[in-house]
């Protein structure tokens, strides 16, 4: 029972250790990327939803011409 108790032990003191080199972003960084990311997938589903709106009305066009 000591032993997964050593390796729980190491593995935490050693994650500790690698989280201590981490170069962690600034706040600033955190937000400008953060807004870039919200921005783009705004600017996706805009892109995205002008497709489908186009794609299903020239559908429903060419729909429309084989029933007349």
């Amino acid at each position: 029972m000591t032993k997964p108790l050593k390796f729980a032990a190491q593995y935490f003191r050693e994650s500790k250790e690698e989280l201590e080199k981490v170069t962690w972003p600034t706040r600033q960084t955190t937000l400008r990327y953060s807004l870039l990311v919200i921005a783009a997938s705004v600017g996706m589903g805009v892109l995205f939803a002008a497709l489908d709106s186009g794609l299903a009305l020239g559908l429903e066009n060419l729909i429309g011409l084989t029933t007349k």
